[in-house]
């Protein structure tokens, strides 16, 4: 079908963390693609994201950092905003949902479904905080996942294996406020009937939506073939949009009704600021609607959200949500707690200009079909070997020579040679072939086939070897480097989805303006003698000690959390296991802190076998002056690692607190160094 009009909405990023890469490859970095391709296509085309300001997890930060919600998230909300803008994610508009027109959509909404009667209203038995007399909302319970057996899972959804839970399947449910077993109470919400729209979602995806990502048609139809269930709409909390309900006082709208309804309001404020309309993004049947997000939102961006829609009547449905898996870090998952990641806003201060070599990187390495990894090393060799060696240095050639020979005036093309007319012919087949595999969200093939034709650039000069050929023959060296040139002009539209601001700095080089899709692949693209402009670097080497810095920061990060690793629950071991140990109580002997780290102190410790470094992130906690002189317990067999450049030799045991605050574990006397706990 050909669609009037797209409305491509990419997850809203929760505002309680900054952006890291995983959110980049799985979500934004494709997202930014598709729609800069239907740019160049000329279609009429709407990009939408926000911040997501609401639900629990703010809570419990701002309760932790003993702020207000609202402080979180506007702090959060400018960082990401700032990140996305400076990373050239191509928002045509970026909101966020404790804005008043998003609470006014979400309300309107809201009374729209509940005059329909499409809700059911029922009192039922909830999770209970006794020590704090409140309402445990899903995030607010913790417990085992009864799918995978990870003790932390939440009420609502388990991070480990992806399962949507709810607080009743957890086994030994906790509440996270107080740490105490929950108890049950009886308390008001209204449910969407999910189990009266089964039948409707077969016919919408089952049956009529056969071509969406395997990853995505399976868990939807998995859901749909074990029978969907009521879900409450509201929630007991005090951060939130009110239920919009005399009789509902204390209650919030539950944060996956509102943040989907997000989009809308986002578009009625994009619709405001450009004095259009905005009902056509998204009532309008010749409108095509595209969700881009990670495989954790698919039941609520496929299932919970179309049915809101369907039910509200007057707006379309995604007609494709083409998810991604997720992305791992050094072979490990990415864990913001345990700041095993790498944060957008610290990658632009310490790669300025190489935004497009990370949105290369992660879309080389996007997980589209399963979960993928990035690492450093392999960063630096795309970059070094691929970027600069091929892409770069075709483009860097084609134009010097071209100031060389020609004054920086494209030359005309004589005789055409069959390796001349073998290379236009596969340059007039790329932009199709590329077209179709982004229209279909395979980006990474598209990425494949990109950098095909900029290896066919740069093998069509290294064959014709035009630097020799000039002594002879100036005419043939016209020849090769139009050529050249016809594919370096066409590099600067099909590359553009994909490094936006290098493809920028291209056609400014061949002074090209308002390229579009279809021009691409054209062999008369640049005109004879069409002025060039002076040439310029697109990409420059990265250097080991960048890659070793950053792996270094990672290890730091692993350091910093060895003390927090001590204080959780564990599989069960042997004796046997535990008596492995070296455990033993050393003294401080001296302590600084480890240059450009904000949690980790070099200490000096006395362990009566001899006198050892050890790195701990305990930087937060106490200051050098303070450890100085005290009797710490210390693993002292555990295998040395260097962290940010320091050989440590054991690991400082502490004791964590229910505030995040940590304490040393100490003999309560004093005992001489290379005393042994057992």
């Amino acid at each position: 079908m050909t669609f009037k009009r797209h409305t491509v909405t990419s997850a809203l990023p929760y505002a309680n963390g900054p952006v890291h890469i995983g959110h980049l490859a799985g979500v934004y970095v494709p997202a930014d693609i598709y729609v800069r391709f239907l740019r160049l296509q000329r279609k009429d085309v709407l990009f939408i994201c926000g911040s997501d300001e609401l639900g629990v997890p703010i809570t419990l930060r701002a309760k932790k950092e003993g702020v207000t919600p609202q402080d979180v998230v506007d702090r959060y909300h400018q960082m990401i905003k700032n990140s996305f803008e400076q990373f050239g994610i191509s928002f045509d508009h970026y909101s966020r949902t404790s804005s008043p027109v998003h609470w006014e959509t979400s309300s309107e909404f809201f009374k729209t479904l509940y005059n329909k009667g499409v809700f059911t209203e029922e009192v039922r038995e909830q999770y209970f905080d006794e020590a704090n007399q409140q309402f445990l909302a899903d995030r607010y319970i913790q417990g085992t996942c009864p799918h995978c057996g990870f003790d932390a899972a939440y009420g609502d959804q388990c991070e480990n294996c992806g399962s949507s839970l709810s607080p009743s399947d957890l086994i030994e449910p906790k509440s996270m406020l107080s740490g105490q077993p929950p108890v049950l109470k009886s308390t008001k919400h209204w449910y969407l009937p999910m189990d009266e729209y089964e039948n409707w979602l077969k016919r919408y995806i089952l049956e009529g939506h056969q071509e969406w990502k395997t990853n995505v048609f399976g868990q939807c139809k998995s859901w749909i073939d074990q029978g969907l269930k009521p879900r409450a709409m509201t929630r007991d909390l005090d951060w939130g949009v009110p239920v919009p309900l005399d009789d509902a006082e204390g209650k919030v709208l539950y944060v996956w009704f509102d943040a989907p309804i997000g989009y809308i309001s986002a578009t009625k404020e994009w619709a405001a600021a450009n004095n259009t309309e905005w009902e056509p993004y998204w009532k309008d049947q010749d409108t095509r609607l595209v969700h881009f997000i990670g495989k954790d939102n698919i039941v609520f961006h496929c299932i919970i959200f179309p049915v809101i829609l369907h039910a509200h009547g007057d707006y379309i449905v995604p007609d494709n949500v083409p998810a991604n898996e997720f992305l791992n870090l050094e072979g490990d998952k990415i864990s913001t707690s345990r700041n095993w990641a790498v944060w957008l806003h610290e990658y632009l201060e310490e790669f300025p200009g190489k935004e497009d070599v990370l949105r290369y990187v992660l879309c080389a390495n996007a997980p589209e079909t399963k979960d993928n990894d990035f690492t450093w090393k392999e960063f630096q060799a795309r970059n070094n070997n691929e970027l600069l060696a091929i892409f770069g240095n075709f483009i860097n050639r084609a134009v010097v020579l071209t100031h060389k020979y020609f004054q920086g005036k494209v030359p005309e093309a004589g005789t055409m040679f069959d390796l001349d007319q073998q290379v236009i012919s596969r340059l007039e087949q790329y932009p199709d072939q590329i077209a179709d595999s982004l229209q279909n969200f395979r980006f990474r093939e598209a990425l494949i086939q990109m950098m095909e034709v900029a290896r066919m650039g740069n093998k069509f000069l290294a064959d014709t070897e035009p630097w020799k050929v000039i002594k002879q023959d100036e005419v043939r060296v016209g020849t090769i480097l139009n050529i050249s040139l016809q594919i370096a002009a066409t590099l600067a539209i099909i590359a553009s989805p994909f490094l936006p601001r290098t493809c920028k700095k291209l056609q400014d080089m061949l002074n090209l303006q308002d390229l579009s899709w279809s021009d691409a692949g054209n062999s008369n693209l640049i005109s004879a003698a069409h002025q060039l402009n002076k040439p310029e670097l697109l990409f420059e080497r990265i250097e080991d000690a960048q890659v070793e810095q950053q792996i270094a920061k990672l290890e730091a990060s692993k350091a910093e959390n060895q003390t927090v690793e001590v204080s959780t629950s564990k599989a069960e071991i042997s004796f046997e296991d535990f008596t492995k140990m070296d455990i033993r109580i050393g003294k401080v002997l001296k302590a600084e802190k480890v240059h450009k780290s904000k949690k980790l102190l070099k200490l000096q410790i006395d362990t009566g076998l001899d006198q050892r470094t050890i790195v701990s992130g305990i930087a937060q906690h106490y200051t050098p002056e303070q450890v100085v002189g005290k009797q710490v317990t210390i693993l002292i067999n555990l295998a040395p690692r260097k962290i940010m450049g320091i050989d440590s030799q054991g690991m400082v045991l502490m004791a964590e607190n229910s505030d995040g605050t940590l304490s040393f574990l100490q003999p309560d006397q004093e005992v001489n160094p290379g005393g042994e706990v057992s």
